[in-house]
């Protein structure tokens, strides 16, 4: 309404929402700065590379914590070892490697190591016999579980090996389909106990190490518990 405009044009009905509005508004919003409000955002922090350290040295304490609180406690940590087949150490290996470390850290086991041997027989086999004697819960294997000419990872585990579980190297692969990992649905993978060891083959894409890893760790578990159980 201007203000030359009569009162008389004024419709009742608007001026009765209007004040109505005004009663309904809360309490809290009224006398708001807008011209404050608006300069809020010109004073948030984007997080830079320190800050970003930062969470993840406060992620691994709070890993380290669980697991002190778990030994403390009489619970038994579960010791893994890491082996990458690859032909070609540099980057790609390291990365894999961090992440499936990762991954079995979120899971609270203990990573004793990450190493990466040549897609050879022989060298994944020595790897393998190698977790075995040092006694880790799982050693697990990534890459050379497909059908090319150096793909030997299945068979140095099968030389290893007193017993196969079939029902692992299943649930990978149908995860790994279900999931749109195509060579984790095609791997020649298998899985089984090597002395009280858990020994289990992986394919290398991210996808496949990522549901793997969800997928592998809860029948580990339920594994080493039935081994325990046996042994007490």
């Amino acid at each position: 309404m201007s203000d030359n405009e009569p009162f008389d044009s004024i419709d009742p009905a608007e001026l009765a929402r209007s004040s109505s509005d005004a009663r309904e508004m809360p309490e809290s919003l009224r006398g708001i700065d807008h011209a404050k409000v608006d300069r809020l955002g010109e004073v948030i922090v984007e997080p830079d590379d320190a800050m970003l350290m930062d969470l993840e040295r406060a992620e691994e304490a709070a890993h380290a914590s669980f697991a002190e609180r778990n030994h403390d406690q009489g619970e038994q940590v579960p010791r893994a070892l890491v082996i990458i087949v690859d032909d070609n150490a540099g980057e790609k290996s390291d990365r894999i490697g961090s992440l499936v470390a990762e991954l079995l850290a979120e899971d609270h086991f203990g990573v004793d190591a990450v190493v990466r041997v040549a897609s050879r027989k022989s060298k994944v086999r020595g790897a393998l016999e190698t977790a075995v004697v040092g006694g880790v819960d799982l050693a697990v294997t990534i890459g050379g579980v497909g059908v090319g000419p150096r793909d030997k990872t299945p068979e140095a585990t099968k030389a290893v090996l007193d017993r196969r579980i079939p029902g692992i190297a299943q649930a990978l692969r149908s995860s790994g389909l279900a999931c749109g990992a195509t060579d984790a649905g095609l791997s020649r993978g298998i899985a089984g106990i090597s002395g009280s060891t858990v020994v289990v083959n992986l394919a290398s894409s991210r996808a496949a190490i990522r549901d793997g890893m969800a997928t592998l760790t809860p029948l580990v578990r339920y594994v080493i518990n039935d081994m325990d159980r046996w042994n007490q």
